[in-house]
């Protein structure tokens, strides 16, 4: 299939699966899960613009769901100073080899997963001035490894956004921004037939997710889920620096 066994499709589908199960619990997060085990499978250039067609189709179900509750204000800071960082990101993936791409999305992946465990409850943002330069690097992130969840994370944590504020708006921010990384994906030439075949067949694992998902976020208590995907990141990272090297 695709010229992979059925075991590494139906591997590749449970982990779209589970990383669409925690972005719809916690409103982020589908890619941080996905990209460091997909990238254990799959070239970095088929990976990316798989995860990101499934991101921009979860984002438009939380986006629809939640857009009362998003904070503008907030959100356009961040979008328009991605538009900037998204090219500088599809440079990159173009450019670089998949050992450095692989490198650099266990780093990112690792300092922010021990951000998240250790320093969040000590910064704090009075203002949204510095929205832009999160936005620039949420921007740069996502378009070569789908991973502008960090920077638009770290800025809500230390906004101090309420929980529902908090889950509407990076939908608010997510959604526009993958728009333009998966045309920026497409024009590329990124949108080959195993991409757009593995994607077709995550849309119902996608859907099971929603549901899933939405159950989860009503019934677990948010933090202790969080501190689990943060602990599985940081050993993702690491595995994927370690295949990477071998």
């Amino acid at each position: 299939m695709l010229g992979f066994s059925i075991a590494t499709v139906v591997l590749l589908l449970l982990v779209c699966l589970s990383g669409a199960t925690v972005r719809f619990t916690l409103g982020f997060g589908d890619a941080l899960v996905a990209m460091p085990v997909l990238v254990l499978f799959l070239p970095t250039r088929v990976a990316v613009p798989l995860v990101a067609l499934q991101a921009t189709t979860i984002g438009l179900i939380l986006l629809t769901t939640h857009k009362r509750h998003v904070d503008f204000k907030s959100a356009w800071r961040l979008l328009l100073s991605s538009a900037f960082g998204i090219p500088v990101g599809i440079l990159l993936l173009k450019n670089a080899p998949d050992l450095l791409l692989k490198l650099l999305l266990a780093f990112v992946i690792v300092v922010y997963a021990l951000y998240q465990l250790l320093f969040r409850a000590r910064l704090h943002l009075r203002t949204d001035r510095g929205a832009f330069a999160f936005g620039f690097l949420a921007g740069m992130l996502g378009a070569a490894w789908n991973t502008n969840g960090p920077p638009v994370v770290m800025y809500g944590t230390m906004r101090r956004w309420t929980p529902e504020r908090f889950r509407a708006t990076l939908q608010g921010y997510f959604f526009p921004t993958s728009l333009v990384i998966v045309a920026s994906h497409a024009a590329s030439g990124w949108w080959t037939r195993p991409v757009l075949a593995f994607y077709a067949m995550s849309l119902p694992f996608i859907a099971g997710a929603w549901f899933l998902g939405t159950w989860l976020h009503r019934r677990v208590e948010p933090k202790k889920l969080e501190r689990a995907v943060f602990v599985f990141l940081i050993f993702a990272g690491v595995l994927v620096a370690a295949s990477a090297l071998r």
